[in-house]
């Protein structure tokens, strides 16, 4: 005697894929869970991107270890400070005479969530000057790539002029700046400097060996120098407008290489996830036999960006935000470490779903 059971393949593989072992022992996905999301500006120092670098080993001749620093995403123009040690009181000092006094009141400002910037000096500063200070998620720097491309760039500088004596690095930091600033970026097809002053900046070697404009500049007369300038700054708005247009399409080329890369992963609220033990929960592996993987944990909240809101079994967040790079959905029915609350809202939103795919399929059959 026979039987029918035409789901049967697809009923053994959910009954396999439920298996929790296989789950938390399972690789990490390398592919990139959304699509990527370019910040857009639209004139200079309305955004700022910030980050601490260090700390750094062999620490400077005066004790200092860290440097603070911070880069227009307009301009790529930057400013950086080194310090012993940083504190929500020397980001504050230093956004206020770094940027505030200087290219005035920015609009946004993105960090990472480390203690010197989420705290509650720094969220009133921002509420003072109107700021919308936003943290990029736990663990996931492309969130806040802009900064850290110019850590890269701005140790490699230091690497590269610090010579033998490794301890005088704060001393040729103002050095590594300039040199910076008047390097062609890019993204905009220009320099830091020319998008800031509307001008390139007078090298020291075109005064030793006098350059073109150098020379010219010394057979024409102060009025004519003069108009000159007004010229090249009423120039400027068309350059900063090509150095938009050339940003945008940098950010399109970038944008389809990563899609290629991606494979779209979003989570709903209520859906149970596990999360990468390493790093994002600080649990080191110890045994060669430790899962790779942990949970469930149910999703709280979903932001926007790929980032996500995690509670545990006691309604408690493990970390503040997650990108959904370092989650996976997690596949079950039983799900013990889950609190009442929660699982409710789980079945509540399966039996929804349950419902919804019923009236469609009466509405198919008559």
């Amino acid at each position: 005697m026979g039987y029918y059971w035409p789901t049967m393949i697809n009923d053994c593989e959910n009954f396999s894929r439920q298996c929790h072992m296989c789950q938390i022992h399972g690789d990490f996905i390398h592919q990139h869970p959304n699509v990527l999301h370019p910040t857009v500006v639209s004139w200079p120092f309305e955004i700022w991107r910030t980050d601490i670098i260090g700390p750094i080993d062999p620490p400077a001749s005066n004790g200092h270890r860290f440097i603070l620093a911070a880069t227009d995403y307009f301009s790529k123009w930057a400013e950086a400070r080194s310090y012993r040690e940083i504190k929500a009181s020397d980001v504050v000092r230093f956004f206020t005479t770094q940027v505030l006094y200087r290219y005035g009141n920015p609009r946004k400002v993105i960090s990472d969530n480390g203690t010197a910037f989420k705290n509650a000096k720094i969220d009133a500063f921002a509420d003072k000057h109107k700021i919308e200070w936003r943290y990029s998620s736990v663990y996931n720097p492309r969130a806040n790539g802009l900064a850290e491309a110019f850590n890269k760039i701005l140790i490699k500088i230091l690497r590269k002029t610090i010579g033998d004596n490794q301890r005088n690095w704060h001393e040729k930091l103002h050095e590594a700046l300039w040199a910076y600033r008047i390097t062609h970026r890019t993204a905009t097809q220009a320099t830091p400097y020319s998008l800031v002053y509307g001008a390139e900046a007078v090298l020291p070697i075109e005064v030793e060996l006098p350059s073109l404009r150098i020379a010219m500049a010394a057979q024409i007369p102060l009025t004519k120098q003069t108009q000159l300038r007004l010229q090249e700054l009423d120039g400027m708005d068309e350059r900063r407008l090509a150095a938009q247009q050339n940003l945008e399409l940098y950010q399109a080329r970038m944008a389809r290489a990563y899609e290629k890369l991606s494979r779209p992963r979003t989570f709903k609220k209520g859906e149970l996830v596990l999360v990468l033990r390493r790093p994002i929960l600080g649990r080191h592996h110890g045994s060669k036999f430790a899962p790779n993987w942990e949970g469930p944990y149910v999703i709280e909240q979903a932001y926007e960006g790929g980032a996500y809101l995690l509670a545990d079994s006691n309604g408690k967040h493990p970390v503040s935000s997650i990108n959904g790079r370092y989650l996976k959905k997690y596949y079950g029915q039983n799900y013990p470490n889950i609190s009442t609350t929660h699982r409710s809202q789980r079945e509540n939103s399966q039996q929804t779903d349950w419902a919804d795919n019923c009236e469609a399929a009466n509405y198919l059959l008559t």
